[in-house]
């Protein structure tokens, strides 16, 4: 009985509750996640009833999916004016550290995060990362930017002394919240386990993709102890 009392439905923990999601796919048709402008209604309509206030918007920008921000704002705006729910929306993007992204780095062309302005979600590929990682990391910072690495937990290559490097250098880590729940295998999970432990992480975010991903979050077991640890990364949480 002690053992079964100390889990909850994510749907029950209350995790939710006044959370600011800092990294989800909901911009329709423009990546590979929400396709249409439904669903993402729907998905907004589920967070609601969940209790979250604020939704950052970051589609991809890469190589293989080269979106432009003028373009992503238009899209947007659309979402907007079909949006007249209670969350509080913004837009952003996770930038892959290609050599697309240098470019538009280079030329400001970025979509930033956060309500000044000042950090930049980015993400690595999951197997390798980029050659020149570190010169990247100093660009971002050279041009006033405070980078945050999307998921590190999913990582493949990376291990315990490469977290703490970054963390060393300056980058902020953001959780994808499914990844403590097993969303994408226990590899991962025992990664988030190990960072949330070392107080590394400081935003949260739910990369949610589509529908289907929401509904297998909010019915997944998670530990009252692990939801209360992540609530207090979403107080502190500055965007």
């Amino acid at each position: 009985m002690w053992l079964l009392s100390s889990k909850v439905l994510v749907h029950k923990s209350r995790l939710l509750e006044g959370f600011r999601d800092c990294h989800c796919h909901l911009l329709p048709g423009v990546d590979d996640g929400v396709g249409k402008m439904e669903e993402t209604m729907q998905i907004l309509e589920e967070w609601e009833m969940e209790g979250v206030t604020e939704v950052w918007l970051t589609p991809h920008i890469m190589e293989d999916m080269p979106n432009k921000p003028s373009e992503l704002r238009r899209r947007f705006t659309s979402l907007q004016d079909h949006y007249s729910g209670t969350i509080k929306l913004h837009l952003a993007a996770e930038h892959m550290m290609d050599g697309l992204f240098a470019q538009r780095l280079e030329a400001d062309d970025v979509l930033p995060i956060g309500e000044q302005g000042t950090r930049l979600l980015v993400e690595t590929s999951y197997y390798t990362p980029p050659m020149n990682m570190k010169a990247i990391i100093d660009n971002i910072k050279k041009k006033g930017y405070e980078p945050i690495l999307a998921h590190p937990e999913r990582y493949q290559y990376m291990e315990k002394d490469d977290y703490k490097m970054w963390k060393k250098c300056g980058v902020l880590f953001q959780m994808n919240l499914p990844s403590i729940v097993g969303a994408y295998g226990q590899g991962v999970q025992r990664k988030a386990e190990w960072l949330l432990k070392e107080n590394m992480y400081d935003y949260c975010g739910t990369d949610t993709h589509s529908i289907d991903h929401v509904e297998f979050f909010l019915s997944a077991i998670i530990s009252k102890k692990t939801a209360k640890k992540l609530k207090k990364i979403q107080e502190r949480q500055e965007l």
